[in-house]
């Protein structure tokens, strides 16, 4: 497949800047595998498609501020993204301007952080350490004094906007149900940005289970694929951990169906049953590299909630695929649903609506 077969016409206009109003007021885009059928409502009406004692799979990651401004010696700005520890006390990251920042440059965060380039991978991300009065200082409490939400770029908020968003955007590009002991995510787990505790409480009355993983959410979920042929694409490692709970759920067969909420949910769960031995039993973790696109064979997904996703992504490829499980026929489908969502205004990207494939 080549990479061109993933782009779609799309409105500028249609790429969501800010969320809806409340969280489960976004539309909700329906369709039906079985009978082709489309439906269009709102999230809150998500039950209403699925059976009362459905087990939901959601990655618990809380985002954490991995946004940092910078500014280099000679007075450029740095755009610093912190992706996961690395050794030793440093970070990995994503610099821009790159080209300026190579091993030994130094740049300034706040009046008095110094940030160490110490290395550049052959994938593009540096490695960079902090230090405070020529002492070392972790990265992620420089992030909670001088960091920001990491939205992504196609979020704008240039000089001039509107600053109730400044508010609003810590709150909004986080589901409310991320853990704080799992404050390790450089961009949001969207699929689950509809949710609210409750409409949570409203599923669980009817017979739902709701089990937590985490997915590290970095460059393997947000990286565009920048090669022209799918086949070449190296998907960026990320760790997962899914406690004993959780696969004890994801392993039972029959009768409760497993929805996923988000891409991450699936990859997470789709790796573990892969490579977690047949009797193992306690929790699992691991770092993946799971590239899903079709034809692929889900052991671990019945029915699937996403948000409508970039073009050239790999998070299109695994909608494809689970459109026509070990098929090859998906992506013409999710062309064909997409077109639909344009016509009918639906609003796309990390802010945007939402769609459930049952």
């Amino acid at each position: 497949m080549k990479t061109t077969d993933l782009e779609f016409p799309l409105p500028a206009e249609l790429i969501a800047q800010e969320p809806a109003k409340r969280r489960d007021e976004s539309r909700l885009f329906v369709y039906d595998r079985a009978s082709g059928e489309i439906t269009h409502t709102v999230f809150r009406g998500l039950s209403r498609f699925l059976p009362g004692h459905c087990r939901f799979f959601r990655n618990n990651a809380k985002v954490f501020k991995a946004r940092l401004a910078g500014r280099r010696s000679g007075g450029g700005e740095v755009e610093c993204l912190l992706l996961e520890p690395a050794q030793d006390g440093a970070f990995r990251c994503l610099l821009r301007p790159g080209k300026k920042l190579d091993p030994g440059k130094t740049f300034t965060v706040g009046e008095s952080v110094e940030a160490r380039v110490l290395d550049k991978d052959a994938e593009g991300v540096f490695t960079v350490s902090f230090h405070e009065n020529e002492e070392p200082v972790e990265a992620l409490s420089i992030a909670a004094r001088y960091g920001s939400m990491p939205l992504p770029p196609y979020i704008r908020r240039d000089k001039g906007h509107d600053e109730r968003l400044d508010t609003l955007d810590p709150e909004r590009y986080q589901t409310v149900y991320a853990s704080p002991g799992q404050t390790v995510a450089a961009a949001a787990p969207t699929a689950g940005l509809h949710f609210t505790k409750e409409l949570i409480e409203v599923m669980r009355q009817k017979g739902a289970d709701f089990h937590d993983l985490t997915l590290h959410v970095g460059l393997g979920t947000f990286q565009p694929i920048s090669v022209n042929s799918l086949d070449e694409h190296v998907m960026h490692e990320e760790f997962y951990s899914v406690p004993a709970r959780t696969l004890a759920a994801l392993r039972t067969p029959g009768g409760r169906p497993r929805v996923m909420v988000g891409t991450t949910s699936v990859r997470s769960s789709e790796d573990c049953l892969f490579h977690c031995p047949e009797g193992h039993a306690g929790d699992w973790s691991a770092r993946s590299r799971l590239f899903i696109r079709p034809p692929y064979d889900f052991q671990a997904t019945d029915h699937l909630i996403t948000n409508f996703h970039l073009p050239r992504s790999t998070l299109l490829c695994l909608v494809a695929a689970f459109l026509d499980p070990g098929g090859e026929t998906g992506l013409n489908t999710l062309k064909r649903l997409y077109a639909e969502a344009v016509a009918q205004r639906y609003r796309f990207f990390s802010y945007g609506d939402s769609m459930l494939i049952i």
